[in-house]
């Protein structure tokens, strides 16, 4: 999503908050539930979930593996819920002309830094620049070259579907910055 008028424009990056977090935090909570309950099934000898027999299942090396396993996918659960719900990652990137500052703000874990916000001269910025490989894992990041830094991703890897996508959304910024493009 962008908002732009004549000489500022804001490109708002979404953080963890996409579907496929929540589908993932989803599938790791039920399935560390569904292992650790059959785990402590098999201590109970007893069947907490009525579809599963776990007469089978001795509760050693069995079941403790299984609770074990069912404990570490609540941990992993929990931390990615709580990315979600403190959306680490979001923020914006705000380019204002008239004051010719680029600015980049991004929420991050709670603590002395939770507001990331970084400024740099628009003067300074040299090209925007696309990293493209093709292949099993994709990956298409737009950077940009500020003079005596390290380039600064402007978007995640995941962020655009196609190449076509990408190159529309750089030759936007390079035309609003007036500034050239590389890579490709």
């Amino acid at each position: 999503m962008n908002f732009q008028v004549d000489h500022i424009r804001v490109d708002f990056i979404i953080g963890s908050r996409r579907i496929s977090n929540f589908c993932w935090a989803f599938i790791l909570l039920f399935g560390a539930l569904g292992f650790f309950f059959v785990g402590f099934s098999s201590y109970l000898q007893k069947d907490l979930i009525p579809f599963l027999s776990v007469e089978q299942i001795l509760f050693i090396p069995q079941g403790i593996v299984m609770c074990f396993y069912g404990i570490a996918g609540l941990f992993i659960s929990f931390y990615l819920w709580c990315t979600i719900c403190w959306n680490v990652g979001s923020g914006y990137n705000k380019f204002d002309k008239q004051k010719g500052i680029f600015s980049i703000f991004r929420w991050g874990f709670p603590g002395k830094n939770r507001r990331i916000f970084i400024q740099f001269l628009i003067k300074d910025i040299q090209a925007i620049r696309m990293e493209v490989q093709e292949g099993f894992l994709a990956r298409r990041v737009l950077y940009i070259k500020i003079k005596g830094q390290p380039d600064i991703p402007l978007s995640r890897i995941e962020e655009y579907f196609t190449l076509r996508e990408m190159e529309d959304k750089a030759a936007e910024l390079a035309r609003f910055l007036k500034v050239s493009i590389e890579g490709i």
